[in-house]
Parts: structure tokens; sequence; C-alpha cells
């Protein structure tokens, strides 16, 4: 399976009550680097996921925790 191109798209272009300009996928790390404490390591495993993941699941997901 691809990586989806949502995780490149602007978090303002995704979602609507989002006005940032910064892309999905740097919102989620930003978001992993401080739930764990800006470990790397636990952030990259934390991202691995969403490479393998459906453009709906990533949204999903991803509103879940950042909106």
């Amino acid at each position: 399976m691809a990586e989806s191109p949502i995780l490149d798209k602007h978090m303002n272009e995704v979602f609507d009550w989002s006005d940032s300009d910064m892309p999905v996928r740097d919102a989620l790390w930003d978001y992993y680097m401080e739930a764990n404490n800006h470990d790397t390591k636990a952030t990259g495993k934390a991202m691995d996921k969403y490479l393998s993941m459906s453009t709906e699941d990533i949204k999903a997901d991803a509103e879940k925790l950042l909106k």
C-alpha cells in the first residue's frame, strides 16, 4: 500500500477547523514529540502506522488527536 498523500497536505486544506498551513505529517509529528517527552525514536515508532493507514483513517486519527 502506498503512503497516503494526505500526510503532505496542509492542515487547513484537510480540516475546516484548522487555520494552520503546516502539513498533516508535521502536525502529527509535533503532537507525538510532545506526548513522548521529545523522544525521537518513540515518535518515529508512533508515526510508522501512518505510512500504511488509509487516507480516511489518517484523517480520523489526526482529527481526534489535533482538534
